[in-house]
């Protein structure tokens, strides 16, 4: 059973390794700050969620602080970028030629 528990667990750690990896290099590659926070937040948590799982199963003893972690990060990582983005379109960040919706931008200005 050990042996199942680390090889889930490493395999587990490695696929959250990937996706934190993708996830940096979708802050490089994104043309605008819109998408790289998306991209940066979804594969950020998932990877770090993914990561977390993996070294529960390799430390067992440690999974419920782990899962407790999972849990903040699930709750505070899209809600810090959705402020981040609303705070970056309040000031004017130029969004890129690519992006053709805002829904934001239509919300507001039904409300005005």
């Amino acid at each position: 059973m050990d042996s199942v528990l680390g090889i889930l667990g490493g395999l587990l750690a490695v696929a959250g390794a990937a996706f934190l990896l993708l996830g940096g290099l979708g802050l490089v590659r994104m043309p605008d700050v819109f998408n790289r926070i998306q991209a940066g937040t979804k594969a950020t948590t998932l990877g770090t969620l993914l990561l977390l799982a993996g070294v529960a199963c390799l430390q067992p003893d440690w999974a419920l602080k782990l899962f407790l972690i999972g849990l903040f990060v699930l709750f505070t990582n899209p809600i810090s970028s959705q402020v981040l983005a609303r705070a970056a379109h309040r000031s004017g960040v130029q969004r890129s030629p690519l992006t053709s919706v805002d829904k934001l931008e239509e919300d507001i200005g039904e409300r005005a």
